[in-house]
């Protein structure tokens, strides 16, 4: 949720996909983890509301380093 500085959301919806994960436009209780950007609302709002972990932006990027392979 909220824009990413380091990429657009389209190429971090597709490298979460190459790695296996399935990504929703929306939060819900079976949401296991979120993506806070720039500017993120309601949907880390309710992430909160649901103690879903939330990943910053750094965290993401780090997360993909450690789980995709070059």
């Amino acid at each position: 949720t909220g824009t990413l500085q380091s990429m657009p959301r389209s190429e971090a919806r597709t490298r979460l996909r190459n790695l296996g994960a399935k990504v929703a436009g929306s939060v819900s209780p079976n949401t296991t983890r979120v993506v806070a950007g720039a500017g993120a609302g309601a949907k880390l709002a309710r992430a909160e509301v649901l103690e879903i972990p939330v990943l910053s932006e750094t965290d993401f990027l780090t997360f993909l380093g450690s789980h995709e392979r070059a």
